[in-house]
């Protein structure tokens, strides 16, 4: 049998460039969040993504062709996902929705495991769902009315995430390179709203994106950049640990909302906000 080269335990440069990621991922959704359009302000965002990808991938394998039908539906799915965060960003605080958002996807992803893939969970991820399910009941009922409306989006938008992990999780298997396929997944998805965009909006579209070219391009950096580490990061440490401290990002969201957006965050907010990070992190670790 030949031994796992990843290692059983994590370093604390590993550990502390898994917190960076986090950081990185909460930070590209508090520049839509800020943004004065958060539809342009998200594709501006995917649209940096895209060309980083381009550049990068004449470098990198490419997937195999058992791959393509799954990448064109998380692409079709990933394109929903990005409207919905603009979406939700316009009508609630960012401190209440990305905690629901980034939480209840992986409770949907091990739910759906159970009912319709085969799969059991261990005593440790039932807890984790419990205490989800709990924080999302906090964290709905706190908030005006209409915030209602986001924690709705918030929601629909994680069986979106839901949907593109399940499928990301087969097609990246088939496609042989993670690497070819993500390049590809982050430029395809970029692609199709800056095609929309040019299309359907072109004069806003471009006005907005040139003024706000900056911003677009940290935030590419930002969601690339979580993404690669995270992936550089299951190569060095066991990959339930990576994945579990990869839902920090949720307390980072919280804290840059209050901080730096300035948003009311009030107790039970903060708490709520805690609870959904500490329940996908016990589903990530069981």
């Amino acid at each position: 049998m030949t031994p796992s080269t990843t290692p059983d335990a994590m370093t604390l440069s590993v550990f502390c460039i898994l917190l960076f990621a986090a950081l990185l991922h909460a930070s590209w959704n508090a520049i839509v969040k800020a943004g004065n359009d958060k539809l342009y302000a998200a594709i501006g965002v995917s649209g940096s993504a895209a060309v980083m990808a381009l550049i990068l991938l004449p470098f990198s394998p490419q997937p195999a062709h058992a791959s393509i039908p799954f990448l064109a539906a998380s692409t079709a799915l990933q394109v929903v996902y990005t409207v919905l965060v603009a979406k939700t960003y316009q009508v609630s605080d960012m401190s209440q929705t990305y905690p629901l958002m980034r939480g209840t996807a992986p409770l949907l992803v091990a739910l759906i495991s159970v009912l319709f893939l085969g799969d059991s969970l261990s005593s440790m991820a039932w807890v984790g769902i419990g205490v989800i399910c709990m924080a999302i009941l906090g964290m709905a009922c706190n908030g005006r009315a209409s915030s209602q409306r986001g924690v709705v989006l918030a929601l629909t938008n994680a069986c979106f995430i839901a949907g593109y992990t399940l499928v990301d999780g087969t097609g990246v298997r088939l496609s042989e390179t993670a690497l070819g396929y993500t390049l590809w997944s982050f430029f395809l998805n970029g692609a199709c709203l800056l095609t929309w965009a040019m299309i359907a909006r072109r004069r806003e579209a471009s006005r907005y994106l040139a003024q706000q070219w900056k911003k677009g391009i940290f935030g590419g950096i930002g969601t690339m950049g979580s993404y690669g580490l995270a992936l550089w990061a299951m190569t060095q440490a066991p990959l339930a640990v990576v994945a579990a401290l990869r839902e920090t990002s949720i307390l980072f969201g919280a804290l840059i909302a209050w901080l730096l957006l300035k948003e009311k965050v009030a107790g039970l907010r903060l708490v709520a906000a805690g609870g959904i990070a500490l329940g996908a992190i016990l589903l990530r670790l069981s």
